[in-house]
């Protein structure tokens, strides 16, 4: 980054005085989520520089020129530079790939789970086995491997019914269907064509739930477990969810509806029962373990777990933690979670997704950002699809930016949000009017 750059940028990214007895810190992924987690480690009196791998133009940190999925470039990146004493796996492709257990091979010191720990995000099937295996409750289900014999399962199931495929689809992998004839376009799509790829090559149909979710982060080192309030996250491009999936265009914490007696159930009944089954499995479960959740009038079921942070969820329940999170993420690693106190603001935060036109589809890249240096002081933007461009920050993804604000109460919070996202400008932005509209 230039230096003319470096300037514009400090006028809209926390910065602090780097601590020279800090740990050098690696950050694996490159989006609005590490951005959030850089944010908050750059706090941490305990951390020195920060690195990326590869993080993005935004993020203030150094970077390694190495990609999140680039494994063996990674470790050795560790091995090559000694000052860099952790490394924070951020996204689920390189935790899919075993980037915690090479690290932990060569004696490296790493946040994140296991191989064996994430499959239960890049394994639906798995996933859904673990929870039947351990009655945790969950839409009724089947898994397929052959397409006749899932459409033979459709002929009779009933509608609405929901086909995911097995593996990791960027969020998008899963579609509702509400006849036989859409069942059929969604597995001929997923299994035969390949819109998934290798992800589609076993599929998991399971029944429609009806109610409202609600995601709920919790650290965990595989024994203890400390929960993150509750968020709820927007996945649909246009208001009023509609318009296609996406990997999510804003998100509110906390869900204040998910009453306390709600939570407290689902601790009971889902999440201590989860944290047990992986010890059990063999594979106990050491970093951010992420519980998507329907509420029904049958009680609270398991959607799907994530083995990371959300995205954009951590955007709004990082900004809350009043606690060290290079702290927090040592003792996951060290399994000593439990030793800890770990403290939340009271105050609601709300955050919204500033997209390409045409996300998640085509779009457009190579758009000059206006507008960041006017964004109040106590707003937080967090940078994705961003690169240099001659004279500062232009777009290179779907997903630009993620405006965050924190007030007393959600109305508060919302107009915060909405009155700087005015503020900025790039061609063809867009992002939902009505994010946390609906309390």
């Amino acid at each position: 980054m230039s230096e003319q750059q470096l300037e514009k940028t400090a006028r809209y990214v926390d910065l602090k005085e780097v601590s020279i007895d800090g740990d050098d810190v690696l950050i694996v992924g490159g989006g609005g989520r590490e951005h959030a987690i850089i944010w908050k480690l750059r706090q941490s009196k305990r951390v020195g520089n920060i690195y990326g791998a590869p993080g993005n133009s935004g993020m203030n940190i150094i970077p390694t020129g190495i990609g999140a999925t680039d494994i063996d470039k990674i470790v050795e990146y560790v091995a090559a530079n000694p000052n860099i004493k952790y490394t924070v796996v951020a996204p689920d492709d390189p935790l899919s790939l075993g980037l915690v257990d090479k690290l932990a091979a060569r004696g490296f010191r790493a946040f994140g789970p296991t191989r064996a720990a994430a499959k239960l995000e890049w394994s639906k099937a798995y996933a859904k086995d673990v929870m039947r295996r351990y009655g945790i409750p969950t839409a009724e289900y089947a898994t397929f491997t052959e397409i006749e014999q899932a459409k033979d399962y459709c002929k009779t199931a009933k509608y609405p019914l929901v086909i995911k495929a097995d593996g990791l689809a960027l969020g998008k992998g899963v579609i509702i269907c509400n006849d036989k004839s859409e069942a059929y376009v969604a597995l001929n799509d997923i299994m035969e064509g390949k819109k998934f790829g290798a992800a589609g090559n076993e599929v998991v149909i399971e029944q429609f739930l009806k109610g409202y979710e609600v995601s709920l982060l919790t650290f965990t080192d595989g024994k203890s477990f400390a929960l993150m309030p509750t968020s709820c996250d927007h996945k649909r491009a246009l208001d009023g969810d509609e318009g296609l999936n996406t990997g999510g265009m804003g998100a509110f914490s906390p869900c204040d509806k998910f009453s306390a007696e709600l939570l407290k159930t689902t601790v009971e009944a889902i999440v201590k029962p989860t944290i047990s089954a992986m010890q059990k499995e063999g594979a106990p479960f050491k970093g951010v373990l992420y519980f998507g959740l329907m509420v029904t009038d049958d009680g609270v079921k398991v959607l799907e777990y994530n083995a990371r942070f959300g995205d954009p969820e951590t955007q709004s329940v990082l900004p809350l933690l009043k606690s060290d999170l290079y702290e927090i993420m040592n003792a996951v690693t060290d399994g000593t979670l439990g030793e800890l106190n770990i403290e939340w603001s009271d105050l609601k935060s709300i955050n919204v997704v500033l997209a390409s036109g045409g996300y998640p589809l085509s779009y457009k890249k190579g758009c000059e950002i206006f507008g960041l240096d006017k964004v109040d002081g106590d707003v937080k933007v967090f940078f994705a699809g961003v690169k240099d461009g001659e004279n500062g920050l232009v777009t290179s993804g779907g997903r630009v930016l993620c405006v965050q604000a924190m007030a007393e109460d959600f109305a508060q919070a919302r107009k915060k949000v909405y009155d700087n996202i005015k503020k900025i400008t790039f061609d063809n932005c867009y992002y939902r009017k009505d994010i946390g509209s609906k309390l």
